[in-house]
Protein backbone atom coordinates (compact mmCIF):
# COMPACT_ATOMS: atom_id res chain seq x y z
CA UNK A 1 0.00 0.00 0.00
CA UNK A 2 2.95 2.40 0.60
CA UNK A 3 4.69 1.95 -2.55
CA UNK A 4 1.59 2.05 -4.35
CA UNK A 5 0.78 5.13 -2.44
CA UNK A 6 4.94 6.68 -3.87
CA UNK A 7 4.12 5.84 -7.33
CA UNK A 8 0.63 7.91 -7.25
CA UNK A 9 2.31 10.78 -6.08
CA UNK A 10 5.18 10.55 -7.63
CA UNK A 11 2.81 10.94 -10.80
CA UNK A 12 0.86 13.74 -9.31
CA UNK A 13 3.92 15.41 -8.83
CA UNK A 14 5.38 15.00 -12.39
CA UNK A 15 2.44 16.19 -13.83
CA UNK A 16 2.19 19.71 -11.65
CA UNK A 17 5.83 20.08 -13.11
CA UNK A 18 4.67 19.23 -16.91
CA UNK A 19 1.73 21.51 -16.47
CA UNK A 20 3.47 24.72 -14.75
CA UNK A 21 5.95 24.83 -17.12
CA UNK A 22 3.80 24.40 -20.25
CA UNK A 23 3.06 27.46 -22.13
CA UNK A 24 0.07 27.29 -24.86
CA UNK A 25 -2.09 30.03 -26.67
CA UNK A 26 -5.64 30.30 -27.35
CA UNK A 27 -6.74 31.70 -30.82
CA UNK A 28 -10.85 33.44 -30.47
CA UNK A 29 -12.37 34.54 -33.99
CA UNK A 30 -14.93 37.06 -33.37
CA UNK A 31 -17.26 38.50 -36.22
CA UNK A 32 -18.57 41.24 -34.88
CA UNK A 33 -19.80 40.66 -31.37
CA UNK A 34 -19.86 37.21 -31.49
CA UNK A 35 -17.60 34.17 -30.77
CA UNK A 36 -17.36 32.40 -34.39
CA UNK A 37 -14.95 29.93 -33.96
CA UNK A 38 -11.66 28.89 -30.70
CA UNK A 39 -8.76 26.75 -31.14
CA UNK A 40 -6.38 25.86 -28.79
CA UNK A 41 -2.49 25.79 -30.04
CA UNK A 42 -3.21 26.66 -33.72
CA UNK A 43 -4.56 29.52 -35.35
CA UNK A 44 -8.96 29.79 -35.24
CA UNK A 45 -11.01 29.37 -38.54
CA UNK A 46 -12.27 32.63 -40.31
CA UNK A 47 -16.09 32.61 -40.92
CA UNK A 48 -15.27 34.21 -44.60
CA UNK A 49 -16.63 37.66 -43.78
CA UNK A 50 -13.06 39.28 -44.32
CA UNK A 51 -12.70 42.26 -46.39
CA UNK A 52 -11.24 41.73 -49.98
CA UNK A 53 -7.99 43.56 -50.39
CA UNK A 54 -8.97 46.76 -52.80
CA UNK A 55 -7.58 46.57 -55.97
CA UNK A 56 -4.87 48.96 -56.81
CA UNK A 57 -6.00 50.69 -59.66
CA UNK A 58 -9.29 51.78 -58.34
CA UNK A 59 -8.81 55.51 -57.91
CA UNK A 60 -12.29 55.37 -55.73
CA UNK A 61 -11.48 54.02 -51.88
CA UNK A 62 -14.04 53.86 -49.43
CA UNK A 63 -12.39 52.51 -46.01
CA UNK A 64 -15.24 50.28 -44.67
CA UNK A 65 -13.87 48.68 -41.07
CA UNK A 66 -13.73 45.32 -40.85
CA UNK A 67 -16.33 43.30 -38.36
CA UNK A 68 -13.91 40.43 -38.12
CA UNK A 69 -11.38 40.26 -35.69
CA UNK A 70 -8.82 37.68 -34.32
CA UNK A 71 -8.03 37.72 -30.51
CA UNK A 72 -4.90 35.33 -29.43
CA UNK A 73 -4.37 34.87 -25.50
CA UNK A 74 -1.00 33.74 -24.73
CA UNK A 75 0.03 31.96 -21.72
CA UNK A 76 3.05 31.88 -20.11
CA UNK A 77 4.36 29.07 -18.18
CA UNK A 78 7.02 28.86 -14.99
CA UNK A 79 10.87 29.22 -16.50
CA UNK A 80 12.74 29.26 -13.51
CA UNK A 81 12.18 26.07 -11.73
CA UNK A 82 15.89 25.90 -10.10
CA UNK A 83 16.65 27.68 -6.44
CA UNK A 84 19.51 30.28 -6.46
CA UNK A 85 21.16 29.21 -3.26
CA UNK A 86 23.85 32.21 -3.72
CA UNK A 87 20.89 34.53 -2.37
CA UNK A 88 20.95 32.84 0.95
CA UNK A 89 22.22 34.50 4.15
CA UNK A 90 24.75 32.83 7.01
CA UNK A 91 22.42 31.77 9.45
CA UNK A 92 20.38 30.20 6.51
CA UNK A 93 23.41 28.80 4.76
CA UNK A 94 24.76 27.19 8.11
CA UNK A 95 21.05 25.87 9.04
CA UNK A 96 21.25 24.23 5.49
CA UNK A 97 24.49 22.73 5.85
CA UNK A 98 23.75 20.90 9.43
CA UNK A 99 20.57 19.78 8.17
CA UNK A 100 21.93 17.95 5.77
CA UNK A 101 24.30 16.76 7.64
CA UNK A 102 22.43 15.64 9.98
CA UNK A 103 20.25 13.63 7.55
CA UNK A 104 22.92 11.98 6.06
CA UNK A 105 24.02 10.60 9.75
CA UNK A 106 20.72 9.61 9.95
CA UNK A 107 20.73 7.04 8.20
CA UNK A 108 24.51 5.95 7.98
CA UNK A 109 24.69 2.27 9.72
CA UNK A 110 27.54 1.06 11.81
CA UNK A 111 30.21 -1.45 10.91
CA UNK A 112 29.38 -4.20 13.34
CA UNK A 113 26.65 -4.55 15.89
CA UNK A 114 27.95 -3.70 19.00
CA UNK A 115 26.62 -6.28 22.02
CA UNK A 116 28.10 -4.35 25.57
CA UNK A 117 27.72 -7.58 28.04
CA UNK A 118 29.77 -9.88 24.99
CA UNK A 119 32.89 -10.53 27.51
CA UNK A 120 30.57 -10.94 30.87
CA UNK A 121 29.51 -14.31 32.07
CA UNK A 122 25.91 -15.04 33.70
CA UNK A 123 25.77 -15.26 37.39
CA UNK A 124 25.13 -18.68 38.63
CA UNK A 125 22.47 -19.45 39.85
CA UNK A 126 22.62 -21.32 43.10
CA UNK A 127 18.78 -21.73 44.03
CA UNK A 128 15.70 -21.40 41.96
CA UNK A 129 13.93 -18.39 42.47
CA UNK A 130 10.78 -18.91 40.94
CA UNK A 131 10.30 -21.84 42.87
CA UNK A 132 11.12 -20.84 45.88
CA UNK A 133 8.67 -18.11 46.06
CA UNK A 134 6.37 -20.48 43.87
CA UNK A 135 5.87 -18.17 40.91
CA UNK A 136 5.20 -20.06 37.75
CA UNK A 137 5.33 -18.43 34.32
CA UNK A 138 2.04 -19.78 32.37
Amino acid sequence: MKQVFKKISAILMAFVVLFSTMSFSISEHYCGDHLVDSALFSKAESCGMEMQKPSPTDNCNIDKKDCCSDVVKQFEGQTNLKTDLSNLTFEQQVFVASFIYSYVNLFEGLDQNIIPFKNYSPPFIVRDIQTLDEVFLI
